[in-house]
């Protein structure tokens, strides 16, 4: 099975917020994830709506897998993965009910196309 990415046009931050904090107005867009766990609430959202406060890790490229994927699909995020680490590039994964997102600093996006093209992903 071939995957088939497209890169997101917009660029995304990931912010970490106190664990018992209310979800922001800010954490809206068209992509945007929401995580909560004891530790922490956890938002991507696009970087140009993130006020200069909130602590976050900035200047992240979105990659999205052409859905919906078959919950009994597997490897998706092995096939991606992989390439990028063996090519020393850091990810940021995220899923949702109908598909797979991956997200790479900025600065690498251009290596990290080349890897994923070089293991057969379609982009």
């Amino acid at each position: 099975m071939t995957i088939r990415l497209r890169v997101l046009p917009e660029v995304f931050a990931v912010c970490r917020l106190e664990p018992h904090a209310a979800v922001p107005d800010w954490a809206a867009g068209e992509i945007v994830s929401i995580t909560r766990t004891p530790e922490e609430l956890s938002i991507v959202c696009r970087e140009d709506v993130v006020p200069p406060a909130i602590r976050s890790e900035k200047e992240w490229r979105c990659l999205s897998v052409e859905g919906p994927i078959p919950f009994a699909t597997t490897g998706i995020a092995a096939a991606i993965s992989s390439p990028l680490a063996a090519a020393g590039i850091s990810v940021f994964l995220l899923s949702t009910f109908d598909t797979d997102f991956v997200l790479v600093k900025e600065r690498q996006l251009a290596r990290a196309l080349d890897a994923l093209r070089a293991s057969g992903c379609s982009i």
